[in-house]
């Protein structure tokens, strides 16, 4: 068959046929991923086309650039007492499961740790992505961002470290490179904001993502993987917002998304056919519906009791809602799932349980919250949050009426 007519066929059946199966729960990106197993198993490694790896790479760039955008550290310090006891209860636990990963599982403290991080961090892109769609209100869409946002914070510092921490040499000299990069990134925003964007208007957007995939390039070369480095992109140009409002302004945020909405099921479909075929046996079922079991009660019992103790006065429902919704690990989980399986050699069966885990983490806020998440993050009824509040009418000033002076003499 035609190589182009296959391209074609790709783009058909990730970006249309995960669609129509919505109508049935079933989200979007598990579809995508499915598709990928289902090449795998039927082509083998001819699935690995650089084509397809480039928009997979494209796609998990362009959605942690976008996460990192969302980053808003005023919001953060809003809720800086709960987001402080959250993540020091997110470090415990992440101490606690690398230890018994450790210990039980005949694992390198490393990969230990990296498997600690993929069971427990929520996939904040992806959660970002279908926050709209899942019918919270805007307290309920507050702390869920916060809350995964921190924790991504805090996953991707770990993951640096994780990563890097076997060799001290690797580390420091890493550590180096990222405290440059830090430094680089807001001279070169800064310097295309002077030398560029005044002559080519409208570039913003252009030169938004060009950085970001310049320094998600930067820190997999560093070894720890792409969305560390896009990440970071964005949350600089979010900083830089008051400097250079164009650069992270709604209509970048919003052009971004729709930018991701159409690579993002590429990332999905490379990721399935990554999957090595021992991983699809039944010790990879078992394994993986007994982790189910016991971490995804646990992940979100933790989330609920929080809020039930910090927040007395809230709704059951509303404790809920935000627990469940934060419940998604996908994107996480997939990266790191692949990474100990590629350079730390975790067996088929315990990849498969991973992926199986994954999977039915997403599924549940479809199936709880009655909302199917989507790859398209884009909604007819959306509302950027400060566009939001850009549009409230002021308040109508209520004329008070003069005092009688007649009456207050005569009184």
């Amino acid at each position: 068959m035609n190589q182009e007519l296959i391209y074609l066929l790709l783009i058909f059946g990730l970006l249309v046929i995960p669609r129509a199966l919505q109508r049935f729960k079933i989200p979007a990106p598990i579809t995508c991923l499915v598709f990928g197993i289902g090449a795998m198993l039927a082509w083998g490694a001819k699935t690995h086309d650089p084509v397809v790896a480039l928009l997979s790479t494209l796609g998990i760039s362009s959605l942690f650039l976008f996460a990192g955008l969302e980053v808003d550290l005023r919001a953060l310090r809003r809720g800086l007492w709960p987001l402080l006891t959250h993540l020091a209860i997110r470090m415990a636990t992440l101490t606690g499961a690398a230890w018994l990963a450790w210990h039980y599982l005949d694992l390198g403290w490393q990969a230990a740790g990296l498997l600690a991080l993929a069971l427990l961090t929520p996939s904040t892109g992806f959660i970002l992505d279908t926050l709209e769609r899942l019918g919270l209100d805007e307290e309920e869409r507050f702390w869920v961002t916060s809350k995964a946002i921190a924790g991504e914070l805090l996953a991707l510092a770990a993951l640096f470290v994780v990563l890097q921490a076997g060799d001290p040499v690797q580390l420091g000299v890493s550590s180096l490179a990222m405290l440059a990069m830090l430094v680089g990134l807001p001279m070169l925003f800064i310097a295309f904001g002077r030398w560029i964007v005044p002559h080519a208007p409208g570039s913003e957007f252009s030169l938004l993502v060009m950085v970001g995939f310049l320094a998600a390039f930067i820190t997999y070369k560093l070894g720890v993987y792409y969305l560390v480095g896009a990440f970071i992109a964005g949350l600089v140009a979010r900083l830089l917002r008051i400097r250079m409002p164009r650069l992270a302004s709604n209509d970048n945020i919003h052009a971004l998304r729709l930018f991701a909405t159409f690579f993002v099921p590429f990332y999905f479909f490379h990721a399935g056919t990554l999957i090595s075929r021992d991983a699809l046996s039944w010790e990879a079922l078992g394994l993986g519906l007994v982790i189910t079991a016991v971490v995804v009660p646990l992940r979100v019992g933790m989330v609920w009791l929080q809020r039930r103790v910090l927040f007395r006065g809230e709704r059951n429902g509303s404790t809920l809602r935000v627990s469940v919704a934060l419940a998604p690990t996908l994107v996480f989980t997939l990266v790191l799932a692949e990474i100990l399986h590629s350079r730390f050699g975790i067996s088929g069966t315990l990849s498969g349980a991973l992926i199986l885990y994954t999977t039915l983490n997403t599924l549940l806020p479809s199936l709880v919250l009655r909302m199917p998440f989507d790859v398209d993050p884009i909604d007819e009824g959306y509302v950027h949050p400060e566009d939001r509040r850009a549009e409230r009418p002021p308040a109508k000033s209520v004329p008070v009426a003069a005092p009688d002076r007649g009456a207050s003499r005569g009184a």
